[in-house]
């Protein structure tokens, strides 16, 4: 049986149905549609500004891969300019390769890239180096908990340094959908709190952050970069089968499978959720130590440092936070595993 004609320009045949609605689409129109829905996102938010220097994480993969593609189309209606920033966490066997991937797409489409390292930021650490340390603490499972911090604190970094005025990543709605779920799951009502929106508007002297791909599915974004044949690492990060957010992806797609519409009602009930007086987290004040926004005396960048440093990388994370708080300032830090002493810089 022949494709349906597609139900958009009523002229190609239909490449695909879309994943949600089921509209019969050419290849030509569904990516029409994606950058437009995109477009509208964006403006609708208010979330990039004309004259906007916008510093793009690029990690080499489909979502930022897209992220890039949509946003260089779109600029020039948006007057915008773009600065891809990649990160390198140190990961042997894995980050090399995306790395490559990024320096083809931004010779590819004429961007600039700039790429910061662990090692260099964070006194000689790497995602390796913090894997080692975790590894006899019965914290293995906690290398995402500390690459998502230290990665997104570089990404800052990152972009200060190309004179961005804005930061945007590209997280997709199911990704969204599995952090809110990883929230619940963990009584987690802080992050709760602040999981809403399209982004963050840059307290505490931070920069803007923001989402456009928030409300695309990760199916969608697939397609377009199949049918707009871009160029992606695809490789899982050897560290990431230990990690919670697994188990969150596993539960979501059950969820899917029995109501389609699951990720985008979780991604828009973190938007709606409002907490209780009682359990609202208190203002944020400022890091003691890098002056970043923080709920305690130290950011969790750094509490996480700190406890690297001192050989007890379990000391930021869940219940092992207390006892850093209550130790008051820190001590001067004793490196134990990365190939360097340098103290942590400041930001």
């Amino acid at each position: 049986m022949p494709a349906p004609r597609c139900a958009s320009c009523h002229k190609a045949r239909a490449a695909l149905r879309r994943p949600r609605s089921g509209q019969a689409l050419c290849t030509t129109c569904f990516c029409a549609s994606f950058e437009a829905e995109v477009l509208h996102t964006v403006v609708a938010g208010r979330l990039l500004p004309p004259g906007a220097v916008v510093a793009v994480g690029a990690s080499g993969g489909k979502d930022s891969t897209v992220l890039a593609h949509v946003l260089r189309e779109l600029a020039p209606r948006l007057g915008i300019s773009l600065h891809l920033v990649a990160v390198d966490e140190g990961i042997g066997g894995y980050r090399d390769a995306a790395l490559a991937a990024v320096r083809r797409q931004a010779a590819r489409w004429e961007l600039p890239l700039t790429v910061v390292a662990y090692a260099e930021l964070f006194g000689g650490w790497t995602m390796d180096a913090v894997a080692r340390s975790t590894a006899g603490s019965g914290r293995s499972r906690s290398c995402c908990t500390f690459c998502g911090v230290l990665r997104r604190r570089a990404l800052e970094e990152g972009a200060r340094r190309v004179g961005a005025t804005h930061v945007v990543t590209g997280h997709n709605a199911d990704d969204m959908a599995e952090t809110v779920l990883m929230n619940f799951l963990r009584g987690d009502a802080g992050r709760l709190a602040r999981g809403g929106g399209l982004g963050s508007p840059g307290e505490g002297g931070a920069l803007p952050r923001c989402r456009p791909l928030q409300l695309a599915s990760q199916k969608e974004v697939v397609l377009y970069a199949h049918f707009r044949r871009l160029d992606y690492f695809s490789e899982e990060c050897v560290y990431a089968p230990e990690a919670f957010r697994g188990h969150a992806r596993d539960l979501l797609k059950l969820l899917e499978a029995a109501r389609p519409s699951a990720v985008l009602d979780l991604v828009h009930s973190a938007e709606r959720l409002a907490l209780a007086p009682a359990a609202r987290p208190p203002p944020p004040g400022a890091c003691s130590r890098c002056g970043a926004l923080a709920s305690r005396a130290l950011c969790q960048a750094c509490a996480l440092l700190e406890g690297l440093n001192r050989g007890r990388p379990r000391l930021a994370i869940g219940k092992g936070r207390r006892g850093l708080d209550e130790e008051g300032s820190p001590r001067e830090p004793q490196p134990s595993g990365p190939p360097t002493s340098e103290p942590i810089p400041g930001f």
